[in-house]
């Protein structure tokens, strides 16, 4: 067996605590060594340095990340940065400084113009990057992409994504970022879009992107509607329609504003065939002929495996990571894409607004009872709420040549 992979993690609270969980569970199968982590407010996690052992597993605890790989950069393979989205540029600018690479929880960045930046700095180090999507390395995912790249289903003609992730009003205030679009002058865009539930936009991109197993779907225009219900800066309802350079349409519908049980469904619309996927359920390929396809998925434990395909990488056993920072670039561009196609986030109207009370965890959700039908009838027909109601023109039509304006429009958000 090869040595242990020397690892750093940047953070011990929030979804770092898996992260240090999950590579305290390999480090026991003698694939990884833990040299060292930083917390500004590390003493405050004394109880769970103690669960993961620190001091049994000679863990090196610091302050600050740039303490920490001044000091221990030497026995680093790479580090892991599962921090607030608008702190992964400067943080992995530093790790890169020192010919590193790093495992940068999803998203990388939602600033185009930093992506590009972090990409050049992917540059200096030793090995690539990883972007934490978590999903597209499932089996049967791999599997169904490479029959569509066979031309088995025909060719693809759309794609859509249905996803309503319930979420309460505390949710909104797990973190000072939380919700927000920006956080001391930096880009934030915390959202169901481009956070919460950006793992399944990124898998959608995927799924129509070609010509190779590993590549994403290439945006050339976009229309999109922001709505929020929330007392929030940001959105939490995101009605987008992407034109492909394929000449395939996707639309994506994306909510937080529900209650009950999340779903979700990718589903792609090819000539003979509609497949649709279900992270964690069905698989089901419907043909034109009448017959169906059902597929089942193998267990998946998405950190888990992420982290296991990393270190297969970094061993120089596969010849390249999931999803890197380049392959990031459809997806951010999406996101940004939308917010200035849609000019503004508008307030979903208050009377279709209803709070729902959820007994069995004692909180409030806020859910809008037309919420499926208005999904439905944009997914399958292009009808935007705007048009149904919702007290908004449609969003402009933008490209990739209106990306300058992006900085401008999500100012011009935080200002209203």
């Amino acid at each position: 067996m090869s040595a242990p992979l020397g690892l750093a993690i940047i953070g011990m609270g929030g979804f770092a605590g898996s992260h240090q969980a999950t590579v305290a569970k390999l480090e026991e199968r003698g694939l990884v060594k833990l040299i060292c982590t930083c917390d500004p407010d590390a003493a405050a996690f004394a109880a769970a340095q103690k669960a993961w052992r620190f001091g049994e597993r000679g863990v090196r605890v610091f302050p600050h990340y740039q303490a920490m790989l001044d000091a221990c950069h030497q026995d680093l393979a790479a580090v892991i940065v599962p921090t607030p989205i608008y702190l992964h540029g400067e943080m992995h600018a530093a790790i890169t400084a020192y010919g590193l690479p790093a495992y940068l929880e999803k998203p990388p960045t939602l600033d185009y113009a930093e992506l590009e930046r972090m990409i050049a700095a992917d540059g200096r180090a030793r090995r690539a990057s990883l972007v934490g999507f978590n999903f597209i390395i499932e089996k049967s995912r791999l599997a169904l992409k490479e029959r569509l790249l066979a031309g088995e289903f025909g060719a693809v003609r759309g794609g859509t994504l249905s996803a309503a992730w319930p979420r309460p009003a505390k949710y909104f205030g797990r973190n000072p970022w939380s919700g927000r679009l920006m956080v001391d002058g930096r880009i934030v865009l915390d959202s169901c879009f481009g956070n919460a539930m950006a793992h399944f936009v990124h898998n959608l991109l995927f799924w129509t992107g070609t010509p190779g197993l590993f590549s994403w779907a290439e945006i050339a225009a976009v229309r999109a509607e922001l709505y929020r219900a929330h007392a929030i800066e940001g959105a939490d309802t995101f009605f987008v329609e992407a034109d492909l350079t394929s000449g395939t349409t996707l639309r994506f519908a994306l909510t937080h504003v529900c209650a009950g049980a999340s779903l979700h469904a990718e589903t792609v619309i090819c000539d003979r065939a509609i497949l649709r996927y279900v992270v964690g359920g069905p698989v089901e390929i419907a043909w034109n002929d009448g017959r169906v396809e059902r597929l089942t998925t193998e267990p998946f434990d998405g950190l888990v495996e992420n982290h296991l395909d990393y270190y297969r990488y970094l061993r120089g056993e596969t010849d390249r990571p999931a999803t890197t920072l380049i392959d990031s670039r459809p997806f951010v561009a999406l996101n940004d894409l939308a917010h200035v196609s849609s000019g503004r986030i508008t307030p979903i109207p208050a009377s279709l607004v209803t709070v729902v009370r959820d007994d069995k965890d004692q909180l409030d959700y806020l859910s809008v009872a037309e919420m499926p039908r208005l999904i439905d009838g944009f997914l399958t027909r292009g009808v935007w709420p705007g048009s149904q109601g919702w007290g908004r023109e449609p969003g402009e039509v933008v490209t990739k040549a209106d990306l300058g304006r992006f900085h401008d429009t999500v100012a011009a958000m935080v200002a209203k």
